[in-house]
């Protein structure tokens, strides 16, 4: 049976109808010098048949089903993967202005959705590898995941049980044929839900009809915090929207920053999100704006070991954090109580039942939940040992998530004992990106501070 997109993804998929609002993921790879070219397109070739998605492209199904992956039919691993030497002056810069613009195109939906661009000739010697796909390609674990495969780091599967299968019947009647299953699936998954779930309601009522009562409300208004609009965005001063990005980089060392997350009572996340909304306050400050609690969105993994490679296994949390708190230990504790609250929702285990939900909402509401976010911050754990690409060994690697409506994203991505931070900046919002990068360090330099007291 054809595979269909998740509720979630579906939701993903279908709020592009706002341009502002597109989940184009870019990964930067520097290498120390140039790959093995053939090396690195059979590992591709390994990859693209280890995960179907890869040789896929997204189609629309007849309502009220989602859209589908199907195999694309003039799919040319050749069109997808592309050779370029650097411009000078052939920095980091450089690689990172091939990035923006990467970053900011649409994709050709008549194809798989991903694209991998070798430069070569970097001014060190080196060269970088620009890997731009779709987020319902994948999220940000399932990415390293996949990284599993495609650097030099373990045996390829197994060719023959990785192999792409073809479309046995004209692809008009298919999606009629699919559709049908998928709706009577839903029906069937309902009705069998409802018989398991209903009577076990029932009993808990008669038994323990307050308890229960209490439940349904505390659940109602997860659910609610959820999906309520955001009307208007926290900060006043990052408040319009573009098309326009502006890609940076920064890193920081992942003991230290480890070490000021435990200082302050969180976890590294917390510390990273501090780090962010130090920078923030501080760029409020330097333009004499008034600053309290900011619009956070934060994905949050609910991938599991028995999940398959491809696809997204994240929700979408939005809440308020304190930017305006000055002293690092105390922000990293507080924005520690508030993400443990979100992360125990009662609202999670339904995130599906809720994406579907939204699917049916009009494309304005969409736009009202994520438009006026003010930031979006993204903690992906990256491979722990160095590996290799092509024989070239990987320097280090940055990830760029989607702004999907927020004035900047940024993502942290580990590798090896480095922390990697890849800004994404609407520079409508923030037109004076400089100014904005250097309040940036200067947050996560309070916050590492806290490593060495």
């Amino acid at each position: 049976m054809t595979k269909f997109l998740s509720n979630s993804d579906a939701f993903t998929w279908s709020m592009e109808s706002d341009p502002r609002l597109r989940s184009t993921v870019v990964t930067v790879i520097l290498l120390d010098r140039a790959p093995d070219w053939a090396q690195v397109r059979e590992r591709f070739d390994v990859l693209s048949r280890a995960v179907p998605m890869i040789r896929q492209r997204v189609v629309s199904s007849p309502p009220p089903a989602p859209p589908r992956w199907e195999e694309a039919p003039d799919f040319d691993l050749d069109f997808h993967m592309r050779r370029v030497t650097a411009p000078q002056p052939g920095t980091v810069d450089t690689v990172l202005e091939m990035a923006r613009v990467a970053a900011m195109e649409d994709f050709d939906r008549a194809r798989p959705l991903w694209t991998a661009t070798l430069i070569e000739g970097l001014d060190d010697g080196g060269a970088a590898m620009v890997l731009k796909f779709h987020h319902a390609l994948t999220d940000g674990v399932g990415g390293v995941q996949i990284g599993m495969i495609l650097f030099e780091l373990s045996e390829p599967p197994d060719l023959d049980n990785a192999a792409v299968q073809g479309i046995s019947l004209p692809r008009w009647m298919s999606g009629y044929r699919d559709t049908a299953k998928y709706d009577a699936g839903v029906i069937g998954g309902a009705v069998s839900g409802a018989v398991k779930f209903v009577p076990k309601v029932v009993s808990n009522a008669i038994l323990r009809p307050v308890d229960t009562l209490s439940s349904a409300a505390e659940t109602a208004a997860s659910v609610y915090r959820t999906v309520r609009p955001v009307n208007r965005a926290g900060s006043t001063l990052m408040a319009k929207r573009s098309l326009i990005r502006r890609l940076g980089v920064h890193e920081v060392p992942f003991a230290a920053l480890r070490a000021a997350a435990h200082k302050g009572g969180g976890a590294l996340n917390d510390a990273f999100v501090a780090g962010v909304a130090g920078g923030l306050r501080r760029y409020h400050e330097y333009h004499g704006a008034a600053v309290g609690d900011l619009h956070l969105t934060m994905p949050i993994s609910l991938r599991t070991d028995h999940d398959e490679l491809g696809g997204n296994r994240i929700t979408l949390m939005r809440f308020d954090i304190p930017v305006g708190i000055a002293d690092p230990g105390q922000r990293i504790g507080e924005i520690h109580d508030r993400t443990h609250s979100v992360r125990g929702e009662k609202s999670l285990p339904y995130t599906q039942w809720i994406a579907g939900a939204l699917n049916m909402m009009p494309r304005w509401y969409i736009g009202s939940i994520l438009r006026h976010v003010d930031f979006l911050c993204s903690d992906v754990p990256g491979l722990p040992v160095p590996v290799c690409l092509g024989g070239a060994r990987v320097k280090t690697q940055y990830a760029f998530g989607p702004t999907v409506g927020a004035a900047v994203n940024v993502t942290l991505f580990t590798y090896v004992d480095v922390c990697t931070l890849g800004i994404d900046v609407d520079t409508g919002a923030i037109p004076d990106y400089e100014v904005f990068f250097d309040c940036l360090v200067a947050g996560f330099d309070e916050v590492l501070a806290l490593a060495s007291r």
